[in-house]
């Protein structure tokens, strides 16, 4: 029977297949596009998997992203015509025209031109995936060789799939992805974010499969970009799972849904690329450095970088990295891959400047664990412990900000951070927000563009204080680990001991500077004034960027005022000395 979807064409210096049949285990067909070299034989294959459709153009369905990677990085879009651009994949031009792979972008079961149940990052997807490398793996195409790449979602989806060991599977690099979508993604130390309540309408079901004829347009096909059918919008609510209703019912890392979601990082063998952003303070950096320590994979390095969420996957520097990695485990080359050292880091310092460093191990072994105590009676971060004192704040503030002394000497910190803070509530719950922050002389906060918001700080902890329990066997002292499987409530007035995590993050401060740490009860904000502060993307209605990008944790059921919005005091000094942990690295 012929398939009226399935269609060969060769085109721009490329063998194209669109939306060619992928068969599931159970009898449902996803649909690729399929771009391969010229003139036959095998070659090693690139795959991403995901819910964004496939036909959408970067251009088009992202375009605040494309025209300032355009206007800030114009090397990135040279050597290619760019007609066949997709958000967060890479460009088949360079790697399959130049660079001798067939590139294999899937709709995932639901989205795009792929039929079936939506259900995000669910065990389905996740099996779906590892049926489509084990399907790449076999193609009269294909050398046998499965790589995965790919940015955010299709990276946090690798960990996934990589876990279930497919066959076919030879190396993966996840760039900028988180990998525990829990504690990475949805609940920040135990906090809802909104972000992927904002995210599915914005991202998913605006391309969810059946919109057909009410939707988009592929500009190489002329095809619908979420059809070919086009349902009836009952039909279609049908077809998709309830993602907001998920995140708002499920308030447990232990909860089924978060439980079959989060992978074995253990059982990941193959080769590991990982490949993070020190300003996606959010999400995703935690996941990649988080992941680098923990996969079972004996050949895995990680890489730090700056800049926006997307720019360093295109720029030909960015892209060459990942050639190479590729190069050296799917097409078996000898290129010094395999000798190159665990850790490539661009440190960061003032004014958007990064010096590029490699080492042999993550965190640094050099580092050098170094307490700094706050003060509340001199909103002061010390080198001891200072006398009892105390500062309360409001629940819902920014609460109170601590500053150590101007830097004598060129300070790097660079690797995880955490902080121990003696608090009492007076209700039984209190949402601990900690922002650690860097000054100029002239008493300017140090700013930095993020992943996805033009003015971040060094970086975030947060932490619900009723999920306080730890995990001892899994803490460390830079990394408390909080297994978020129960509810422990605060005695009002009582004081509570808290450990939080806070990303990890890098920065060299020049003589002069000052680090400051702030805590407390709502998001950070940055205050600047309103025509310096740009909106959001378009897709997430257009709301205000206060530092923390899209990753706010604003959803009025997950933090009803009667229970957050009280008085918190904060305890320093005596018997309560509340530290911050900093990672300071030693001069060469």
């Amino acid at each position: 029977m012929h398939d009226q979807q399935h269609r060969i064409e060769e085109r721009d210096g490329m063998v194209i297949e669109w939306d060619a049949p992928i068969t599931m285990d159970d009898g449902l067909v996803l649909r690729a596009d399929i771009y391969r070299p010229v003139g036959g034989g095998e070659h090693p294959v690139l795959m991403t998997h995901g819910p964004y459709a496939k036909g959408l153009s970067f251009q088009e369905g992202f375009a605040f992203a494309w025209m300032q990677l355009a206007r800030e990085h114009p090397e990135a879009l040279e050597g290619s015509s760019n007609k066949y651009q997709s958000w967060e994949t890479p460009d088949p031009e360079i790697w399959t025209r130049d660079w001798g792979y067939v590139c294999v972008r899937v709709d995932s079961r639901g989205a795009g031109r792929s039929p079936g149940y939506l259900d995000c990052f669910s065990p389905r997807e996740t099996l779906d995936f590892k049926n489509c490398i084990e399907w790449a793996g076999v193609r009269p195409w294909s050398n046998g060789k499965v790589g995965l790449t790919g940015i955010s979602y299709y990276a946090m989806n690798q960990w996934q799939v990589a876990a279930l060991r497919p066959k076919h599977l030879a190396a993966i690099c996840p760039f900028e992805g988180a990998s525990d979508l829990y504690r990475d993604g949805v609940r920040h130390g135990g906090i809802l974010t909104s972000f992927w309540i904002r995210w599915y309408p914005a991202q998913v079901s605006s391309v969810q499969h059946g919109l057909g004829a009410r939707g988009r347009i592929n500009h190489n096909t002329g095809e619908p970009i979420a059809g070919p059918e086009t349902l009836s919008p009952e039909e279609m609510a049908r077809n998709i799972a309830d993602l907001p209703g998920q995140h708002l019912g499920n308030r447990f890392a232990t909860d089924a849904y978060f439980a079959e979601r989060t992978p074995r990082l253990e059982d990941i063998e193959v080769p590991v690329f990982s490949r993070g952003n020190w300003g996606g303070i959010g999400l995703h950096l935690h996941g990649n450095t988080e992941a680098f320590l923990r996969v079972g994979s004996r050949q895995k390095w990680l890489e730090m970088h700056g800049d926006t969420h997307w720019t360093e996957y295109y720029t030909p520097g960015g892209r060459a990295l990942m050639r190479r990695f590729f190069d050296h485990f799917l097409k078996g080359e000898d290129n010094g891959w395999d000798r190159e050292p665990a850790v490539q880091l661009s440190v960061r310092l003032p004014n958007e400047k990064f010096l590029t460093r490699k080492e042999g191990e993550w965190p640094l072994a050099r580092t050098q664990w170094t307490r700094h105590y706050l003060d509340a009676a001199s909103s002061a971060l010390v080198a001891e412990p200072g006398s009892d004192a105390s500062v309360e704040f409001r629940g819902f503030s920014q609460g109170h900000t601590f500053y150590t002394p101007p830097m004598l000497k060129a300070s790097e910190i660079t690797g995880p951070v955490a902080a121990k803070v003696f608090i009492a509530s007076s209700t039984r719950d209190a949402d601990i927000f900690l922002s650690l922050r860097a000054y100029a002389p002239n008493g300017r906060e140090l700013l930095f563009q993020g992943a996805s918001e033009p003015n971040v700080p060094l970086a975030f902890g947060w932490l619900r204080a009723s999920h306080r329990k730890l995990d001892a066997a899994r803490s460390l002292p830079y990394r408390p680990w909080h297994p978020h499987d129960e509810e422990q409530p605060l005695v009002p007035g009582e004081v509570h001991e808290l450990d939080i995590e806070i990303w990890p993050t890098s920065i060299v401060l020049p003589p002069g500077f000052r680090l400051a740490l702030t805590v407390g009860g709502e998001d950070y904000d940055h205050q600047l004034p309103g025509p310096l502060v740009p909106k959001a993307p378009p897709q997430y209605g257009g709301i205000r960027q206060t530092g923390c990008s899209i990753h706010v944790h604003d959803v009025s059921g997950d933090r009803p005022p009667e229970v957050f919005d009280g008085t918190a005091t904060l305890y320093t000094g005596g018997k309560h000395a509340s530290f911050l942990l900093l990672p300071v690295i030693p001069a060469a």
